[in-house]
Formats: structure tokens, C-alpha cells, sequence
């Protein structure tokens, strides 16, 4: 089943779909699963990417060429993660499309007061992240994340195609079965770029307030929300 001028598909069609490619493509490579995403949706395919690292908008450019890789700019971004986004856009075959909140920062400010993060991070991450991304995605049927298993508990049984019922759309996760080793060794191989922040201790990269270097031991997600219950900002949950 590919995609049409006027995809027909139903929401049950394309949750089968999910469901069927997700026991076919688990032991598939990631640019198998790619392949397989660029050929069932075409243009209403495309890559999330937080610019911790371009691995999968480097392997989905390969399996289609000018493919649209989103990016959600919250104001609170590092600057070596927008300085990252800019190279990906700069040298990589791919369309990098720039999402932001309705608002900036200082209006959130004003409605919700100062350091909003800091006193109720979920509301942060629902206003700068998780509705921007949702109207973001509005055009595609499909979207692929870089979730790996090994990145943390809450993400261990991630399904390398699965379906995003909060969205209604289907999920890729290309390298989810892939380690930190995997990442490593696929990004000296191809010279892939990576946030300059993740060889200063960061082993996760998001909002500057709620993210910091993380200590022997912990694991990759350690660094995020620290001292939280909260471990996820609700693009995955």
C-alpha cells in the first residue's frame, strides 16, 4: 500500500497498517524501515529531530532525498542546539521546517509568570512543545522519531513502527532496537552531525532550564528534569 495525491486511507486503515508493519519491520534495519516510510507515505512523511544529533535525518535523506525534518524551537534551547539545526539545514539533503509556541517566552511569562518550568514543568512542555508539535504534524499520516530502547525504562519496549493514538498518525522509530555504540559507530561512519553539547557531559539534549550534564552511572535520561518524577515531555508519553 503506497500513498496517493488524495490519500483515502481511514484512521483504522492506517492503525492496521501500523500494526502489521511494526511485527514485519522489527528485525528490518533502520534504512529498511525508512525505505518502507518513504514508500507508503511519500510527502506526508517526516522526521522529528530535537538536533541532539542528525542520525535518522541523515538516514531518512538517503531514503528520500528532500525529506521534511521538523524541529521545535522553544526559546529555551541551548544555542549549540539551534547552531546545530542551522549546520543540518546548511549541509544535509533534507527541508528543516522551524515550529514555535503561539507564544514567545516573555508572553508566556506575562500570562503564566516567570520560570514557568521550574514550578509546573508538564503545562511548560504542553504550551512550547507538545501543542506546537501537534499542529506541526497536522499534514503528515506518518512521523519518525530517534527513540532508541536503551535510552531509559519508559522507553524499553518502543515498537520500531507502532501507532501514536494521541495523534492519530503512525510512529517510526528507525534505530529503536540500535544502542549508544550503534549511535556512535553510524556517526564516525558517515561524519554525522551531533550537538557539541553531548561531548561536555550532556547525554541528552533539551531545554536549557530542565536539562544538565549527567554523572557516571545514570542513565541517558538522568540529566533531564533532574531532581523530577517527570522523565519525558510529552511528545513520547
Amino acid at each position: 500500500m503506497t500513498v496517493t495525491q488524495e490519500d483515502e486511507r481511514t484512521t483504522g486503515d492506517l492503525k492496521a497498517l501500523a500494526e502489521r508493519a511494526g511485527h514485519e519491520l522489527e528485525d528490518a534495519s533502520a534504512p529498511e524501515i525508512l525505505r518502507w516510510a518513504a514508500e507508503t507515505f511519500g510527502k506526508r512523511f517526516c522526521v522529528t529531530s530535537s538536533m541532539e544529533d542528525a542520525v535518522v535525518a541523515h538516514l531518512a535523506s538517503r531514503a528520500m532525498p528532500g525529506v521534511d525534518v521538523v524541529f521545535l524551537d522553544t526559546g529555551y534551547h541551548f544555542p549549540e542546539t539551534i547552531g546545530t539545526r542551522d549546520a543540518v539545514e546548511a549541509v544535509m539533503d533534507v527541508n528543516v521546517i522551524t515550529l514555535t509556541p503561539r507564544q514567545t517566552v516573555a508572553e508566556q511569562d506575562a500570562e503564566y509568570g516567570p520560570r514557568l518550568h521550574d514550578r509546573d514543568p508538564d503545562l511548560c512542555c504542553k504550551l512550547r512543545k507538545v501543542r506546537p508539535l501537534e499542529e506541526g504534524l497536522r499534514g503528515y499520516l506518518a512521523w519518525a522519531t530517534g527513540l532508541r530502547r536503551d535510552e531509559s525504562p519508559t522507553r524499553a519496549n518502543t515498537p520500531v513502527v507502532g501507532w501514536d493514538e494521541k495523534r492519530q498518525k503512525v510512529k517510526i522509530s528507525p534505530i529503536a532496537r540500535w544502542t549508544q555504540d550503534d549511535v556512535d559507530a553510524y556517526v564516525a561512519e558517515h561524519g554525522v552531525l551531533t550537538n557539541p553539547l553531548l561531548m561536555d557531559g550532556y547525554a541528552s539534549v533539551g531545554c536549557a532550564p530542565c536539562t544538565r550534564r549527567v554523572l557516571a552511572g545514570e542513565d541517558a535520561r538522568a540529566g533531564r528534569w533532574a531532581g523530577r518524577a517527570k522523565t519525558e515531555c510529552g511528545l513520547h508519553g
